[in-house]
This record gives structure tokens, C-alpha cells and sequence, in this order.
């Protein structure tokens, strides 16, 4: 076997290897996405599972095409919730209250740093 031979060998490993990662990285996001969207019934999970384990990339294909729009305002509604309990908990854990964040707020309101549409969402979002 000649040197050039081997080295597109490899380069096939590793164009192989990188689609099978990808297609890996969007069955699990497809499966994810269909255990955390409300809307579709059970039923309907399942089938989209039978057709993803017998017709994976096909399956894959439509499902990308048909629902990847809300696939990702779900990720992105998912992530926010995340990220909104995380401050909830930061703000818990160090001792943070409700008085001394909006203080802060009328004070950056007062300093003209924010407008008072923004003080008004950082109140109702600290009242919250």
C-alpha cells in the first residue's frame, strides 16, 4: 500500500467519522427536542421515534425541515428558564434582597444610566 494511498484513507476516516458525529449530534437533539415540546402527543413521539430508528436520516431530514424553527425557540425559551433560575438562585445565595435590588435600580435610574422603561422591567422583574 503506497504512502498517498493510506493518507486519503485517513482523510476518508475522518470525513466518516466527523458525519456520523454530526448525525449523532442531531438525533439527540431531535429526540431531545420531541420529549421537551408540550404540543405533540405521545403517540405522535412514538412515531417520530420509529421513523428516526428506521429511517434515521431521512427521518432526520424531514424533521429538521418541517419543525427545526420551533426546534430552536424551544432551545432558546429552555435556556432562558436556565439562565433566569441560575440569577434567582445567585441572587438567593448571596443574600441579595428584593429592597436592595431595586435600590440599586432607582439609583441607576436617578444617575440617568437607565430609562425608566428600563427600571420599570428591572422592578417587575425583581418583584417577580
Amino acid at each position: 500500500m503506497s504512502l498517498l494511498s493510506s493518507f486519503w484513507d485517513l482523510i476518508w476516516w475522518f470525513i466518516t467519522a466527523f458525519v456520523f458525529i454530526a448525525y449523532l449530534m442531531a438525533l439527540f437533539s431531535i429526540i431531545s427536542d420531541l420529549f421537551r415540546d408540550p404540543k405533540i402527543k405521545g403517540w405522535l413521539k412514538a412515531v417520530w421515534l420509529i421513523f428516526l430508528i428506521f429511517l434515521p436520516f431521512l427521518t432526520a431530514i424531514v424533521y429538521l425541515i418541517v419543525r427545526g424553527k420551533g426546534m430552536g425557540e424551544r432551545t432558546i425559551a429552555q435556556q432562558r428558564a436556565v439562565r433566569e433560575s441560575t440569577e434567582q438562585y445567585i441572587r438567593k445565595a448571596a443574600g441579595v434582597g428584593v429592597v436592595e435590588e431595586i435600590e440599586k435600580a432607582k439609583n441607576l435610574l436617578d444617575s440617568g444610566a437607565i430609562t425608566a422603561e428600563e427600571y420599570a422591567a428591572l422592578k417587575k422583574r425583581v418583584l417577580v
